[in-house]
């Protein structure tokens, strides 16, 4: 097993089982083990902050790095002490520090704002900590922001904090368009078949459909949801095809042999994505060669498609535990998790327990939902939803758990 980041690196991931393979994957029993053992851990924590060991840029790592240290009662001082490393280091430090700043910690906080002030990578991290910070926190350093800008070759990337401090940001304003999130489904669907619709607009639309249950409606009106290049389809329509589910099938049919390729190729997605029984055997035969193969992106979208199939893919319930216990791209864990209980929910108890510390918040919300209800497993979700690194959905998941 091996990871491949930007820079061709390759870093070979410690067993899955051990104490360092369960902490380089974010998996929850890592939190638990680590706790019995501070000591040992502590290592394997601040190597995770120094290298990075996520599978992709979908992974989260931040937050569970962030809590780990506090946990633990690590110092973070070496944290800190990587912010004078290169762009990516300073950038893994950032993030861990300002979760642990907002946990509390003066040497955080004030890590980052000594950094600022003299650190290579400032704008970023300034950036961002005005991004995730109290203002008050932060807003001070304007006469630090307004002597060092000058000395940037590189414009930064948003409007704020610059504005706040009365620096331009030539063609980074940004001005949010309307919100059409109060509107109905009619609406919306009127918006998207009229003629004169702007194109923001209908992608406004689009994606505003596609957080919402689904709107059969919209069936009719995909052929006509193309750039006006035909070259492809409008941003969002996917994931508002996908709400759709199995409503889009009878239609895909006539999609998929469209002769505009973007349409054909939505058709034969979404037709991929809900296939007949015949498919089945094929279907755990492709999981167990994405398991041989080691192959760790992609097999959380096998597992969707098998979880349809409800107990009939009983075959498959040994490989989709093997993918949750050993895969690093932890993004994909929830899934795994989604189609066991789709397909035979016995025996997960403890790997919702365990999710609860999972580094996904995905996971993390899942868990809250479907942990089972013991005391230890209550007092684990009222610390997510008191802990102020959290992120604010799983702590309002949490409340609400707590509330039933």
């Amino acid at each position: 097993m091996s990871y491949h980041d930007e820079k061709s690196r390759s870093l070979s991931y410690a067993r899955h089982d051990t104490l360092e393979g369960l902490l380089q994957r974010g998996r929850g029993l890592g939190t638990e083990r680590a706790r019995c053992d501070p000591g040992a851990a502590a290592p394997f924590v601040y190597d995770g902050i120094r290298r990075d060991w996520k599978w992709d840029s979908s992974d989260g790592r931040y937050l569970y790095q962030a809590r780990l240290v506090r946990d633990l009662k690590l110092s973070p001082t070496p944290v800190v002490e990587q912010l004078a490393g290169d762009e990516e280091e300073c950038s893994r430090a950032a993030l861990v520090l300002e979760l642990i700043a907002l946990d509390g910690s003066d040497e955080a906080r004030e890590g980052i704002r000594a950094y600022i002030r003299v650190g290579k990578h400032w704008v970023a991290v300034l950036q961002s900590v005005a991004d995730g910070w109290p203002t008050d926190w932060w807003e001070d350093l304007g006469d630090v922001a307004r002597a060092r800008i000058g000395e940037e070759e590189d414009l930064p990337w948003s409007a704020e904090p610059w504005g706040r401090f009365g620096i331009e940001v030539p063609g980074r304003t940004y001005r949010p368009r309307p919100s059409l999130g109060g509107l109905s489904d009619d609406e919306l669907l009127a918006l998207l078949a009229a003629d004169g619709t702007e194109f923001n607009t209908k992608v406004d639309a689009l994606r505003s459909l596609a957080g919402r249950e689904p709107a059969e409606g919209l069936i009719a009106l995909v052929p006509s949801l193309g750039t006006r290049d035909g070259s492809r389809s409008l941003p969002w329509l996917r994931r508002a095809v996908d709400r759709l589910g199995a409503l889009a099938v009878p239609a895909a049919r006539g999609w998929a042999v469209d002769g505009r390729e973007w349409l054909a190729r939505l058709g034969a997605d979404v037709l991929a994505d809900h296939p007949g029984p015949e498919a089945l055997p094929g279907l755990v035969a492709e999981l167990t060669e994405q398991w041989k193969a080691s192959t760790w992106c992609g097999p959380d979208t096998t597992a969707k498609t098998l979880a349809r199939f409800g107990p009939e893919a009983a075959d498959a319930v040994p490989v989709l535990w093997r993918f949750w216990r050993h895969t690093p791209h932890s993004y994909e864990r929830a899934d795994y998790l989604k189609a066991l209980a789709a397909i035979d929910p016995s025996g997960l108890d403890d790997a919702y327990t365990e999710s609860l510390w999972d580094c996904e918040e995905r996971a993390r919300l899942l868990a809250i939902v479907s942990a089972p209800h013991h005391p230890q497993t209550l007092d684990r979700i009222a610390l997510l939803r008191d802990d102020p690194m959290e992120t604010p959905e799983v702590r309002t998941a949490a409340e609400a758990r707590l509330a039933r």
